[in-house]
């Protein structure tokens, strides 16, 4: 059963319901305010085709070609060519959830009335989300749009290909099984279809939404391995963070205090070491960094999903309009954001594999070596760790920044690219990564305790701990892992961990 819509208004789309949308538990609507602004912008085109005007993509050709004036009677075939002709992607194919993310925020971008189009193209593309018409989009091919949007696009005009029911179908038969009119487009449609940000700040969204899970859920799985190593929590502290006050820092502390309160462990070895090595002592700072680069980028996409990119802009005055060509539909702030967002899940990712292989090896943990009590005639956990230190690796080549890219196109006209798409895709990456180098924590953590033999966890360890032991079974010798690896990583992935901790503990910082 469908919850009620989103509402498409004047009102800031959130994160949260473009999540929603995109896994098809919402459906969308347009306010009544949003249809007056798109007709409002409407009349503006109609009044520039009219008079005649000389305005970019609508009585004129589109990036090198703009130079080229375009008859009214060709702008019809203008429209539809811009859609066939940037149709042109390749590779593996975007996931359903990710094309659906993109095309709500095509509808968002073309609510504001600054684009020209007619209110039929925009609830036509509404009618694709709520039938669950999903277009076939290729993830290669985007220097920052267009692409993405095209594929979408041609399902409209009942070209391409979608996904309907599972099933891949040609688009004019997923328009037929879904009861949807095929649209013609007019003036300036099939420009402001393809254009702005949307592809990267959907991804975007998506990659900050899971990693706000990933980053509580390492918080948790870290603590399994602080319990097990014996850590010192007098680095945890909350003094020091009224010396160091960055918000992660004390967020991150505020967790660890919630997740092992209770503990009999953290407070039976509280003076074993002096300090503990920096991949235990240092998680808050470490972590607490990740936060605050993640909030900054949720700000940024925040920002860029509930602004007008397309181009030209469209704006009333007093003789009934103007376009203004500019580059709102550049993605330099979301690209920058992307990349920090890469570079900040990496390092949760790097502190990760640090704790696992410290875990494993008995000279620092004071477990047997390979978290096995026969090692030797068993490898144990032995090779679960060369698994995190190959994701670590290639997370370090995903964080050189696609932001600072840029190869001319267009005869010159588009000399400087974002790149954000590429850098959004990227960044998703390096979630999926890390996501399963947490999960190879996870089980390593849990394994550690049970080598431990003490008794009482943390209020929020104890509920990770039993959570995986439902799944997983104590290692006692050599068996076939790489399922119950993929275990681990799926609770780590699908949010089961978190929300049974925060079932536990109420909702942890981030």
């Amino acid at each position: 059963m469908h919850q009620s819509p989103v509402l498409i208004s004047d009102q800031d789309l959130t994160i949260d319901e473009l999540v929603n949308v995109a896994k098809a538990s919402r459906h969308v609507q347009l306010s009544d305010e949003a249809k007056e602004l798109i007709q409002k912008g409407r009349e503006m085109v109609q009044q520039f085709v009219e008079e005649e005007r000389v305005v970019y993509g609508i009585t004129t050709g589109v990036g090198e070609n703009s130079k080229i004036k375009i008859s009214t009677a060709d702008s019809k075939q203008l429209q539809k060519n811009l859609i066939m002709s940037h149709a042109c992607g390749v590779g593996d194919l975007l996931d359903q959830e990710q094309v659906r993310a993109i095309m709500l925020m095509m509808v968002k971008n073309l609510s504001h009335g600054h684009s020209g189009v007619r209110l039929e193209t925009v609830e036509k593309l509404i009618e694709l989300l709520n039938y669950n018409v999903t277009p076939v989009v290729p993830s290669e091919g985007s220097l920052g749009y267009l692409i993405y949007q095209s594929h979408i696009s041609l399902v409209l005009l009942g070209m391409g290909e979608a996904i309907v029911n599972g099933e891949r179908i040609d688009g004019d038969e997923a328009l037929k099984q879904a009861g949807i009119e095929p649209i013609e487009l007019y003036e300036k449609e099939g420009l402001s279809l393809i254009n702005g940000t949307v592809d990267m700040t959907a991804l975007g969204a998506i990659a900050i939404d899971r990693t706000m899970n990933l980053l509580k859920t390492a918080d948790v799985v870290s603590m399994l391995s602080f319990e097990a190593v014996k850590g010192t929590k007098y680095a945890y502290d909350p003094r020091l963070n009224k010396v160091k006050p960055h918000p992660g820092q004390k967020k991150t502390t505020d967790n660890i205090h919630e997740i092992i309160r209770g503990s009999e462990i953290a407070e039976k070895y509280k003076d074993y070491r002096t300090q503990d090595a920096l991949s235990i002592r240092s998680i808050p700072q470490v972590h607490g960094a990740s936060k605050d680069a993640v909030d900054y980028a949720k700000t940024v996409v925040e920002r860029e999903m509930n602004a007008a990119t397309d181009n030209p802009l469209l704006f009333e005055e007093d003789d009934g309009g103007v376009a203004i060509s500019s580059s709102n539909c550049h993605g330099e702030a979301v690209s920058m954001a992307m990349d920090f967002l890469a570079i900040a899940v990496a390092e949760i990712g790097n502190i990760s594999e640090r704790r696992t292989y410290r875990l494993i090896t008995s000279e620092m943990s004071d477990l047997p070596s390979n978290l096995i009590e026969k090692n030797g005639l068993h490898s144990g956990y032995m090779i679960p760790q060369y698994v995190a230190a190959s994701l670590v690796s290639n997370n370090k080549v995903d964080a050189h920044p696609n932001s600072v890219d840029s190869i001319t196109t267009t005869g010159g006209q588009e000399d400087h690219v974002s790149m954000g798409t590429s850098a959004a895709l990227k960044a998703l990456q390096t979630i999926y990564k890390t996501e399963k180098i947490v999960g190879i924590e996870l089980l390593n953590g849990a394994q550690g305790i049970d080598l431990l033999k003490e008794n009482k966890l943390g209020a929020g360890t104890q509920v990770a701990y039993d959570q995986l032991r439902q799944y997983v079974p104590k290692l006692e010798e050599d068996r076939v892992l790489y399922k119950e690896m993929d275990q681990a990583i799926s609770l780590v992935r699908e949010g089961t961990i978190l929300e049974k901790v925060e079932g536990k503990l109420g909702e942890l910082r981030v």
